[in-house]
């Protein structure tokens, strides 16, 4: 691979999506927001009413499943089956069934082939969950990007539109989902060995991306 890639994992709520598209357009290369590919997964799951919990049936689904990122300016669009889903993965419902679902071995193994075929085409930040772990174990750079949960709570709380939703019930929700991500048996969410750590939870997105230009400009 002589493209250079970096990995940016972390909680839901720590900034990595914010973080990681300045970072990439700082650094002149593509963004990939890998959490998008689950969503993905999940909101396809729901629209189609499919058993995901039974190996058989998901196994059935995946094979069906095309998914792509289309590259629209400096932004990747979501495509499935030759549609635009990008605006409707973002809900906290397919936040939680993208959670559920992705510790299904056979989901993240469906989705390696997107990311890596991007990686070995385009010089790229990549956002998710096990970057640097399990995707792209040799990337050239590797940051965990983590932050205390009552502000990745207030963050998220301030993200959404939904009235019936409050701060306490967000929070509970992050809990539950930082729980289901670093317990997975398949790629759990946790720091790569070799991974710079950042906790930005009194941080703003500027210090956090030049902290880690300061890594990267490093010879």
């Amino acid at each position: 691979m002589n493209t250079r890639i970096i990995t940016i994992d972390g909680p839901a709520g720590a900034g990595k999506t914010t973080i990681s598209k300045l970072l990439s357009k700082k650094l002149g290369c593509v963004y990939v927001d890998t959490g998008a590919l689950y969503r993905g997964v999940a909101y396809e799951i729901k629209r189609q009413g499919v058993i995901w919990e039974n190996d058989e049936v998901l196994e059935v689904f995946l094979k069906n499943l095309d998914l792509n990122f289309l590259m629209e300016k400096d932004s990747l669009i979501l495509i499935s089956s030759g549609r635009d889903i990008t605006n409707f993965i973002r809900t906290p419902d397919i936040s939680m069934l993208a959670s559920s679902s992705s510790a299904k071995p056979q989901v993240r193994v469906a989705l390696l082939d997107i990311q890596r075929n991007i990686a070995n085409t385009k010089d790229a930040v990549f956002e998710g969950r096990d970057m640097g772990t399990v995707v792209f174990p040799d990337a050239a750079y590797k940051f965990f990007l983590f932050a205390d949960l009552s502000i990745r709570a207030k963050r998220r709380y301030n993200e959404i539109s939904e009235e019936s939703k409050d701060i306490k019930q967000v929070q509970e929700e992050m809990k539950i989902r930082d729980g289901n991500d670093s317990k997975r048996k398949a790629a759990p969410l946790k720091p790569a060995e070799d991974a710079i750590k950042i906790d930005s939870s009194l941080l703003t997105i500027e210090q956090v991306v030049g902290k880690m230009l300061k890594c990267i400009d490093k010879p």
